[in-house]
């Protein structure tokens, strides 16, 4: 009798998503600062009024358990501690004449302040 190797599961990124409109944003703002070195990086800390806030900033840094995606050329970075707050989050960018900015769709999300700037 063998042992059958199965595979190992992961909390991959995979959950984590770049939108095609954003991913483009993120490559315009690259090329205007002229660095091609930096990831779109996205990250969970404490903070804001329901206890939980986003960070999405671009960083030349590799730190030890980052889960590192790539979408046409852009490279998103979350670290070992957001990921299992982030599973199967959409970063999006919207251009209207109400709002422009980066958005996150977040599943894990059950409820978030009034300004929509923190989660729990």
């Amino acid at each position: 009798m063998t042992v059958q190797d199965t595979p190992q599961e992961t909390t991959q990124v995979d959950g984590v998503v770049l939108t095609e409109t954003a991913a483009e944003k993120v490559k315009s703002l690259l090329d205007q600062e002229g660095r091609d070195d930096l990831r779109l990086r996205l990250a969970v800390q404490p903070g804001g009024c329901s206890g939980l806030r986003y960070q999405l900033f671009f960083d030349e840094r590799s730190l030890d358990g980052d889960e590192v995606r790539d979408f046409g050329g852009v490279g998103v970075v979350v670290d070992r501690m957001s990921t299992p707050y982030l599973q199967g989050a959409v970063i999006d960018f919207v251009d209207t004449i109400e709002k422009q900015g980066f958005t996150i769709d977040n599943p894990n999300a059950t409820g978030s302040c009034a300004c929509g700037d923190s989660f729990h």
